[in-house]
């Protein structure tokens, strides 16, 4: 090959070479090695027409960075992000990891990986200063350094008024220990005496049936200490639930800083000895509630407090114990001459138990009682026939009567008719499981504006059919004032009885009072029930479960106006 050759395909004819590598007797084109472009721009050569003005370079809006192994490009908004003070790193793209010896598998070969071509990668978006995140995040905050938030800004006395509906429902601790810790405004707020006038510990506070260490106990007298100090100052109803150590210290330290206390209830406390009662009657002078329900203490302590201290206390609420012979003794005995109420109860579980107390006797003893509740024990009655000398006695402000108990009750109609006697004004008559009490009874009481009668079975011993008869005679004598009604499982009334019966409830036309009607277990009729539903408008409350003479879908719990209205367009 010649020069020439070269020259018309365009080489230059430098350093060309026939190649020697080949075979003889074939011959191959040799090529010019290309020059090496400029890295400087070479402007366009001009075109036909109109000549193009040049444009201009713009400025990249990136840097490159060289790092240890790669090349960083950054944007040049977070370039300015940086050079102002912060701090920004490349995301790291996980992908997923190749299994060691994934490339030698096979014959020996190496398998050659094709590389996807890169695609040019989108424009990121700017990453945004600290100041201008702010901005947007307080657009209602005003700027200014003086302005304040509401929650600062609040008057005192509108934050007390919140925190007082809190503690109403939740209660004073630990709420209001939380609260005070937000900010100065709600400490003064949340430290104010009057939201703590009814403190209660228990489980929020105290695990029960679990050991405390020596520092633990420390802490929790410390804390009840502080709290008497700096909070009990106005304190009157203070409760204690489920403490099985420190009891008596909580006491002490409670009577003595807190001269308003007037409410004491310790509920399934442990170690409660006649050094609390005796600190009790030496600083708490206008104590008149003491409930011990579910609580061990020493009898002897309870007893001289009450022969001491048992003219100022209006209110006693104690279980029934094999040793409490001697408190009801004190009791009847006339050391509380102004008590008003008296609960003694035991267990739902527990088996017949019979209370060491004479009714007679807690009636010349305890003449103010408006609050008998006797649950789950059977009072000993006065087997002799009332006199005219006993004619003064009974309970003339007794308002409620409850005689609840899950076992068999012997309660006649003359035992009722006792201890009822000069109650005109009772409201509320429990006497569930009393299945010896008749309709004939009930409607010689003197009471004539009686609002709750509960009169249902729940025990296994439902009652004796043939005593039951006449329910229309209870109703239509407290027809007027009754707001609540109980029979559940009174199976002894028939169908015309119950009938005529909620017809005299239909027939009061002034007065609109039935809340609450549970008739469970009953022979009630569809048009029985009818009648008093469409009459007895404001009736919340209707159950009619287990009732055999109503349709299906209709036996089950009726709650609010609206699903009562349902059930009348339904019968």
């Amino acid at each position: 090959m010649d020069p020439s050759g070269a020259e018309a395909q365009g080489g230059t004819g430098k350093d060309t070479a026939p190649s020697t590598s080949n075979p003889p007797g074939k011959t191959e084109q040799v090529r010019a090695k290309p020059e090496k472009a400029s890295l400087k721009r070479v402007a366009a050569k001009p075109t036909k027409g109109k000549a193009k003005k040049p444009k201009k370079d713009k400025e990249p809006d990136f840097t490159v960075q060289q790092g240890e192994d790669m090349l960083l490009v950054i944007s040049s908004s977070k370039c300015d992000y940086l050079n102002q003070g912060g701090t920004w790193a490349p995301s790291k793209k996980r992908g997923k990891r190749k299994k060691a010896g994934a490339a030698t598998k096979g014959k020996g070969k190496a398998i050659q990986i094709k590389k996807k071509p890169t695609a040019r990668a989108r424009p990121r978006r700017t990453l945004r200063t600290v100041t201008e995140e702010k901005e947007d995040t307080y657009l209602c905050v005003p700027r200014d350094a003086k302005d304040h938030r509401w929650g600062q800004s609040l008057p005192e006395e509108v934050l007390i008024n919140i925190f007082k509906m809190v503690v109403v429902q939740d209660g004073a601790v630990p709420f209001l220990c939380r609260v005070g810790r937000v900010c100065r405004l709600w400490t003064a707020a949340a430290s104010s005496p009057i939201l703590w006038r009814k403190v209660s510990l228990g489980h929020c506070w105290i695990a029960p049936e679990r050991a405390v260490l020596p520092s633990g106990e420390k802490r929790i007298k410390d804390t009840v200490n502080w709290l008497a100090e700096n909070r009990f100052s106005q304190l009157r109803d203070f409760s204690l639930h489920h403490w099985i150590k420190n009891v008596d210290f909580a006491v002490q330290v409670v009577s003595q800083f807190c001269p308003n206390l007037r409410s004491l209830k310790l509920a399934y406390c442990k170690g409660i000895t006649a050094e609390a009662f005796q600190s009790l009657g030496l600083h708490s002078r206008s104590l008149q509630s003491i409930d011990l329900q579910y609580s061990k203490f020493q009898f002897e302590g309870l007893v001289k407090y009450l022969e001491s201290h048992g003219s100022q206390i209006k209110e006693i609420l104690i279980t029934h114990a094999m040793k409490n012979e001697r408190l009801l003794h004190t009791i009847t005995r006339g050391c509380c001459p102004d008590l008003e109420l008296f609960e003694v109860n035991t267990k739902l579980d527990s088996t017949y138990s019979e209370l060491p107390l004479y009714i007679h006797v807690l009636q010349a003893a305890c003449p103010k009682l408006k609050t008998l509740r006797l649950l789950n024990v059977i009072p000993m009655m006065h087997k002799t026939i009332r006199k005219g000398s006993d004619s003064t006695l009974g309970f003339p402000l007794l308002e409620e009567l409850c005689l609840a108990t899950t076992s068999c009750s012997y309660m006649t109609d003359k035992d009722l008719s006792d201890i009822l006697f000069g109650s005109t004004g009772l409201r509320v008559l429990d006497l569930r499981g009393c299945s010896r009490i008749t309709t004939s009874g009930l409607t010689t009481l003197p009471c004539l504006e009686l609002e709750c009668l509960f009169w249902g079975q729940y025990g296994t011993k439902v009652g004796l059919p043939s005593c039951k008869e006449g329910l229309h005679m209870v109703t239509q004598k407290w027809s007027r004032t009754l707001q609540q009604l109980d029979i559940t499982n009174q199976l002894s009334f028939t169908e015309e009885d119950l009938e005529t019966a909620m017809s005299h409830l239909a027939q009061v036309s002034k007065a609109d009072t039935l809340r609450s009607l549970n008739l469970t277990g009953t022979r009630i009729t569809p048009p029985a029930l009818r009648s008093v539903i469409s009459h007895m408008t404001a009736i919340n409350y209707l159950n009619l479960t287990s009732c055999r003479y109503l349709p299906r879908g209709v036996k089950r719990i009726y709650r609010g106006q609206e699903d009562i209205r349902q059930l009348l367009d339904t019968l």
